[in-house]
């Protein structure tokens, strides 16, 4: 099973970035392969909040859905992500998001998955990392169209 996991400083504060990765609605506008994006359902319970949602990935000559479970837990700026139904076998994915100093944050995330069609998982085996660092720095340029190239700092300081 392909597994991937990155960790990077980035100059936007932790709830800037949990708030962009927990935006699903709006990945088809930003995220590679991603054709459609739709919210199901959301369900607020109490210390987190669990989304049903389907996306649509394209790939070279193969499009797929997949449904998913993500778990958003606002105050520890955490979210989980477990598959539901679609074209893989196993996938769960985390994000983590830790306030740093100077409104800066860490972000840690991880992938584990695998498809349930061969051939569709040896195409993307062969680009699998590439894929990941693409998907990552998607949401690093969507948090610089969001918040600005330095983020807190340099809204801070455009506003002074």
């Amino acid at each position: 099973m392909p597994r991937h996991s990155e960790s990077r400083e980035l100059p936007y504060t932790d709830r800037q970035m949990y708030d962009l990765v927990a935006d699903v609605s709006s990945y088809p506008q930003f995220l590679p392969w991603t054709a459609a994006a739709r919210i199901q359902s959301r369900e607020d319970r109490g210390d987190h909040e669990v989304m049903l949602a389907e996306l649509v990935i394209s790939f070279k000559v193969f499009r797929e859905r997949f449904a998913s479970r993500v778990i958003l837990w606002p105050d520890q700026t955490r979210i989980e992500t477990e598959y539901l139904d679609g074209p893989f076998r196993h996938l769960q994915s985390e994000w983590n998001f830790e306030a740093l100093e100077g409104g800066r944050c860490r972000v840690d995330f991880w992938v584990d998955f695998e498809f349930r069609n061969a051939i569709l998982g040896r195409v993307i085996g062969v680009v699998f990392n590439e894929a990941m660092q693409r998907v990552v720095a998607a949401f690093e340029r969507r948090a610089r169209v969001l918040y600005g190239p330095g983020g807190t700092a340099s809204a801070s300081s455009r506003s002074a």
